[in-house]
């Protein structure tokens, strides 16, 4: 497998995944022009992509859904509990494949789906396997759950959320307080301090690569992101680099990994 992510944070999030036969998108929230743009900086055409994967219906994960899939006649998945918010939002003729989670396959690609905990009908998380290699991705979540982390559990690799810093968000005067409330709250973001509580668990699993998501623009960095869950980790006696190598995904095309 090799995966991608080619935007994230709160101005739109897409993620590549391919294996020799099967190329797939999780979210869309970039415009189509846009996405196709980050899709030929890997030398993929929107014409290739089998299917669309979405967590849920807020625009930063399907803003491209409408014109991209539509135009290109691309299949998108979503949880049936997440299918008819998800329909309310686009507005063109699209083929939604509805599944649970009980496992399934898109091409030559292993797909298990999960729940998490978000402001949502149904935010889903995922995992994915080829050739006994299993990537995950968690994003959008107010607070982990043991089941959340046994989905993980066995992934070579996982992009997990690392939305704020929480007291740069408290001190944020553009930030209303029931907003504050919300991102803060079971069903909001993970914090930094959080996502480094989470990858301490993962670690027991034999998780060794951590890409940190999804981080707000206003109330966290890549630096700030980095630097805190390194600092926590290190509390716990484990360092970045040696027990864990730790990479930051950001609004710009990131690193490619190669399972």
């Amino acid at each position: 497998m090799r995966i991608c992510n080619l935007s994230s944070g709160s101005d739109g999030n897409l993620t590549y995944l391919e294996c020799e036969k099967t190329k797939i998108l999780i979210d869309d929230g970039l415009s189509s022009k846009e996405t196709i743009k980050r899709l030929c900086l890997l030398g993929v055409s929107p014409i290739d992509i089998d299917a669309v994967l979405v967590t849920h219906e807020h625009s930063d994960h399907i803003k491209g859904i409408d014109n991209l899939c539509s135009k290109y006649n691309i299949p998108v998945y979503v949880h049936e509990d997440g299918f008819f918010p998800l329909q309310n939002k686009l507005t063109k003729n699209i083929k939604l494949i509805p599944f649970k989670d009980n496992g399934f396959e898109v091409g030559n690609i292993g797909v298990q789906s999960f729940a998490v905990p978000h402001d949502v009908k149904r935010c889903t998380g995922y995992s994915f396997y080829e050739n006994q290699k299993k990537i995950s991705i968690v994003t959008d979540l107010g607070h982990t759950t043991n089941e959340i982390i046994k989905n993980l559990a066995g992934s070579t690799l996982v992009y997990l959320e690392a939305n704020h810093d929480v007291q740069t968000l408290l001190d944020n005067p553009r930030y209303p307080f029931p907003l504050k409330q919300r991102i803060l709250g079971d069903n909001g973001h993970l914090s930094n301090e959080v996502s480094a509580q989470t990858i301490y668990e993962l670690l027991k699993s034999g998780i060794r690569q951590v890409v940190l998501s999804h981080l707000s623009t206003e109330n966290n960095s890549p630096t700030l992101a980095y630097e805190s869950v390194k600092h926590l980790l290190e509390e716990h006696g484990v360092i970045e680099g040696t027990h864990i190598k730790i990479d930051v995904a950001t609004i710009l095309p990131g690193a490619i990994f190669k399972l």
